[in-house]
């Protein structure tokens, strides 16, 4: 089998925001998806409706790390109301780009401390949400 048949690892992946590399633990919501109309015209009664594309949906992208002590610039981010550019490039084990999702004009709209709790030994985990108004994905 060709290493083009194998699927990506998750793991591998490199977050830049306005050029500015940054780590964390868990991304999610990274998806496109357009509105959908239903469009009734005068021959609905025997062909049915059409779909038709709509709007693009505005996504919600969740960026989640480690709280690391006097590092505030997500916070920053959202406390300025400022748009950035999030750049996400997932690699293989090689090293080498094989998609890159490009989240235009992002900003930072939630941030959010996970709850904290004695009995556990896990990292305190922060959070920040971004409302993306264009995202664009590109394979390699």
């Amino acid at each position: 089998m060709a290493s083009t048949d194998y699927p990506i690892p998750a793991y591998n992946y490199e977050v830049t925001v306005n050029s500015t590399p940054f780590a964390f633990a868990e991304i999610s919501g990274l998806k496109l998806e357009y509105e959908t109309v239903v469009y009734k015209h005068g021959m609905s009664y025997t062909m049915g409706p059409e779909l038709l594309y709509g709007q693009k949906v505005i996504n919600t992208v969740t960026l989640k790390r480690a709280v690391i002590p006097k590092r505030a610039n997500l916070l920053s981010w959202l406390q300025n109301r400022e748009k950035r550019n999030v750049f996400i490039k997932l690699y293989n084990e090689h090293g080498r780009v094989l998609i890159q999702w490009d989240l235009l004009d992002a900003i930072a709209v939630k941030t959010e401390m996970r709850g904290f709790d004695a009995s556990s030994n896990e990292f305190t985990i922060e959070s920040i949400e971004l409302m993306v108004y264009d995202m664009r994905i590109n394979y390699f």
